[in-house]
């Protein structure tokens, strides 16, 4: 077998460094880009100038400073976020490459058939919820992406990292004056972005949600954070109808069904931890690391 090619695009994002990174410690060959995905010709010579083995998609908007901003810019959102994103796809099948695309699992929210600790949504699952512009766009690119041969998409959820980084989910809620209480499934880069490389080095495809397995609420993850990181930290709540009004898109409240990625984990001999405990070791990571 040839040596895997790694191929990152977003290269300046906050995903794309900790996977660069990661392979780096691997061993492995790798290289990022920030060529526009939407940039067909760019792209085609991006990928004659590297030959990749596989690809790794996490470029994309989200928005600055959140999903809101999609609201406003929906050219901008589809340019990336569809357009892009299959072009990318496309140029990698014609390629003969596999691509890893890191999508989102925000295209669910509780539901009848899907109530808070009831029946968890699995990757079969049409999307429920469209309540903004990003989730919108990201069901109805996965829909045609999913007829990629070559394409392996992986469904992250309010992605946390062993740092206090403005992108990762954690940060994001300590500095909210209020948080809403619902459980939640969440993907902790350490735990998952190794599964990731596992996955396409395997050339596995298909939709898998990516999160760690289970589901849990806002102040449960501030609980641990003031228990392991910053004793002493306080937080309130407030209700989904109070935080409607503050915001201008809605948000994705659901847990994914993760049967199908641990099965095919174990496979590898690789267990991914239930969600409480891998925060519980994530901030235990922070604090040994003086993370404050």
């Amino acid at each position: 077998m040839s040596e895997h090619r790694f191929l990152i695009w977003g290269g300046k994002g906050w995903v794309a460094g900790h996977l660069k990174e990661l392979l780096q410690k691997q061993g492995k060959t790798v290289e990022s880009t920030t060529v526009r995905m939407e940039n067909r010709e760019a792209v085609l010579k991006e990928l004659e100038r590297f030959k990749p083995t596989h690809v790794l998609n996490c470029a994309g908007v989200t928005g600055r400073p959140n999903v809101d901003w999609c609201e406003d810019n929906k050219e901008q959102t589809i340019r990336s976020n569809v357009i892009g994103t299959l072009n990318l796809a496309d140029c990698c099948y014609l390629n003969k490459i596999h691509v890893t695309v890191f999508a989102t699992g925000c295209i669910y929210h509780y539901d009848d058939a899907h109530p808070i600790g009831g029946k968890t949504f699995t990757e079969e699952d049409p999307a429920n919820f469209s309540g903004s512009y990003y989730s919108a766009t990201k069901s109805k690119v996965e829909e045609i992406m999913k007829q990629y041969s070559n394409a392996l998409i992986l469904r992250l959820r309010m992605p946390v990292s062993d740092d206090l980084h403005p992108r990762s989910f954690v940060t994001k809620i300590s500095k909210y004056e209020k948080v809403v209480d619902i459980p939640n499934s969440n993907t902790l880069l350490t735990d998952m972005l190794p599964v990731s490389i596992i996955l396409a080095e395997n050339n596995e495809t298909g939709v898998y949600n990516f999160t760690n397995p289970g589901a849990i609420s806002h102040n449960e993850v501030l609980d641990l954070f003031a228990k392991y990181v910053r004793p002493g930290f306080t937080y309130s709540n407030f209700s989904v109808e109070e935080q409607s009004k503050i915001l201008k898109a809605g948000r994705s409240n659901c847990e994914l069904d993760t049967t199908k990625l641990t099965t095919k984990m174990k496979e590898y001999g690789v267990e991914i931890p239930e969600v409480h405990k891998a925060y519980e070791e994530c901030f235990k990571r922070m604090s040994a690391g003086g993370t404050k």
